[in-house]
């Protein structure tokens, strides 16, 4: 049978709820704006403010330049297609895969560093200021970032090998692998085995790291013997912990199944929570509870 490769991608967003299309917009628009103000005023709080210059801002300053990445890689455009069509192209639709799975994967890992800063923190204060210096802070960033661009690069190669000749109708709000794998007229095993392949070392190999270290971190909290000291040490990492989970639990949802497994109004749910709630949650959780962040916040305000 001829074939007619597909040069563009038609997305189907939320077009079969048309009645809801304003207050999509509307919610969509204010997350956007929402993720975008909240992250960059924890960037620059953390910035301006002396005394939050240590490892765990250093890396929460990460984090909030991956969620503004990865709310900047999806929502502008899903505004665009829910106000002026619903087209990509397809260099377009592969840019985005690119830097949505580099985000991802860069959170990902960002979330293990800082659960061992606070291990270290914690159960090993005496060597904090050498195992977390300045150097090695840098490095676990450095190597963030590399593995993240290194996956983000092999997953989109290999979806641009793939021809898309079935239809060029993507099922979701955005360009990501289990939408883009039904699309395609040619096998597909590599591309699902190297998908399955990266959420078992991002997603369950990192969340093991966590669960781990805090396992260490809860037996060491439980041996001290203050009430109050239990509680600042809890507090440090609750906020971590509620992110982790939140963000862990649909990432491995949608990535370690097969793409035949896909279902268009559950994964569309799930994905907005870690493309535009999540993003837009961080800094919240994390300003509002923290004690330093929101001090630092309140002198930065009140000299603004």
């Amino acid at each position: 049978m001829n074939q007619t490769l597909v040069t563009d991608f038609l997305i189907l967003g939320f077009s079969e709820m048309p009645h809801l299309r304003v207050p999509l917009l509307l919610g969509f628009f204010c997350l956007y704006m929402a993720a975008i103000s909240g992250n960059l005023l924890i960037m620059v709080t953390i910035s301006a403010s002396p005394t939050l210059h240590t490892p765990m801002y250093f890396f929460l300053v990460n984090l909030a330049v991956v969620d503004i990445l990865c709310t900047s890689t999806i929502l502008p455009k899903l505004l665009d297609t829910m106000l002026w069509g619903r087209t990509i192209s397809y260099g377009g639709c592969m840019t985005q895969l690119f830097f949505f799975t580099g985000s991802m994967g860069a959170e990902l890992l960002l979330f293990s560093a800082m659960a061992y800063d606070r291990f270290v923190a914690i159960c090993c204060p005496l060597h904090y200021s050498t195992w977390m210096g300045p150097r090695v802070c840098a490095f676990l960033a450095g190597i963030d970032w590399a593995i993240s661009l290194f996956n983000t690069s092999v997953h989109t190669g290999l979806m641009m090998r793939l021809p898309f000749c079935n239809s060029n109708v993507i099922e979701h709000f955005f360009c990501e692998i289990p939408p883009l794998l039904k699309l395609s007229c040619a096998p597909t095993q590599v591309n699902e085995d190297m998908a399955f392949a990266a959420d078992v070392f991002f997603a369950v190999g990192n969340f093991s790291v966590i669960i781990l270290s805090y396992g260490f971190i809860v037996a060491s909290i439980l041996k001290i013997r203050s009430a109050e000291g239990k509680q600042r040490a809890f507090s440090t990492c609750s906020a971590h912990l509620i992110v982790v989970s939140m963000y862990y639990s649909t990432i491995i949802y949608t990535y370690i199944r097969p793409s035949s497994s896909y279902s268009l109004n559950k994964d569309k749910v799930v994905s907005i929570i870690y493309t535009s709630v999540a993003p837009t949650l961080n800094p919240l959780i994390y300003t509002l509870r923290n004690k330093d962040v929101k001090v630092a916040l309140q002198k930065l305000l009140s000299y603004c």
